[in-house]
């Protein structure tokens, strides 16, 4: 009776008996994946900007960046309360009477409470010791966050991914945060204050653009490293059209958003073509890279 117990639970929980085999999320899904984890990432920029003392002053300055990252952590959340069928669980919980959330989903529930204490506490100059106290706890707890899940997020997705593969996901899935939560910051700051000369735009455009080159080395490791143990002809996943797509989306075009903020014009454009490409372009990324673990031999 006890493997019957067990497996009746997989199933309400909408994973059925889990899959030997990696299989990929559909596109909308991975969206809303990679757009959720970019929400936390957002928070994790701030936070680590208010707590060392260099984000603007204003409290709209604050109170913007942390609606949009609740707005793209939330819209994953609203989709597994909807029990779409493209978006089963949210974090592994899948919202429903009596349903309880995993562990994960109550570390990224638990993200909110700095998110709201910063939000109480942002003033005018946003230099008031408690305030950088919550930005740097905000911080914290979300790259917790990011590190926690990205580890459980990829064994639900490929049970059988090895160990070397599985320890790689936390540090891709914190660089890639961390850039697209930049790319998404910015977008905030070019919206709000486009003539302040507090935003010092050679910094962002610097800090953006290693970002983007260190999340381009990390994703190239990850990759070669799921490519070898890929069973059969490699040439397929490492040549298709989509892999150079998502790096136009990823790298080119908000590089290239990025070095032409540098003229003074036409910031808020710029800042959200850039944000929008990237979040696009991983999404199509890390449905490529869901393909290749799909590839994997079955084992260690």
């Amino acid at each position: 009776m006890k493997p019957l117990r067990s497996t009746s639970r997989h199933a309400s929980a909408g994973y059925g008996q889990p899959p030997l085999r990696a299989r990929p999320r559909p596109l909308a899904a991975t969206l809303l994946h990679v757009g959720g984890y970019n929400g936390f990432g957002l928070w994790m920029v701030l936070g680590l900007a208010l707590a060392v003392g260099v984000y603007p002053g204003g409290r709209g300055d604050v109170l913007v960046p942390l609606a949009l990252g609740a707005l793209l952590v939330a819209f994953g959340l609203a989709a597994a309360g909807f029990h779409s069928r493209w978006m089963p669980h949210w974090h592994g919980w899948v919202l429903g009477k009596g349903s309880r959330p995993t562990r994960d989903a109550l570390i990224a529930l638990a993200c909110t409470l700095p998110v709201l204490a910063v939000a109480g506490l942002a003033r005018g100059d946003n230099t008031f010791w408690a305030t950088r106290l919550a930005g740097a706890a905000m911080a914290l707890c979300s790259l917790c966050c990011l590190i926690v899940t990205a580890y459980a997020d990829g064994r639900r997705q490929a049970p059988e991914m090895d160990h070397h593969l599985a320890t790689q996901l936390p540090l891709s899935r914190v660089v890639s945060a961390t850039y697209g939560g930049g790319l998404w910051l910015w977008l905030c700051a070019a919206g709000q204050g486009a003539d302040n000369t507090d935003l010092h735009p050679t910094a962002w455009i610097v800090g953006l653009l290693v970002l983007a080159l260190l999340r381009g080395l990390v994703e190239s490791l990850r990759w070669q490293a799921a490519l070898q143990r890929v069973v059969g002809p490699r040439g397929r996943l490492e040549l298709q059209p989509g892999r150079y797509l998502a790096a136009l989306l990823v790298y080119a075009v908000p590089c290239a958003a990025l070095l032409l903020m540098s003229f003074g014009f036409g910031w808020l454009a710029l800042a959200m073509v850039a944000a929008i490409s990237g979040t696009v372009g991983m999404s199509t990324e890390l449905s490529l890279y869901d393909e290749a673990l799909a590839a994997l031999p079955d084992g260690p």
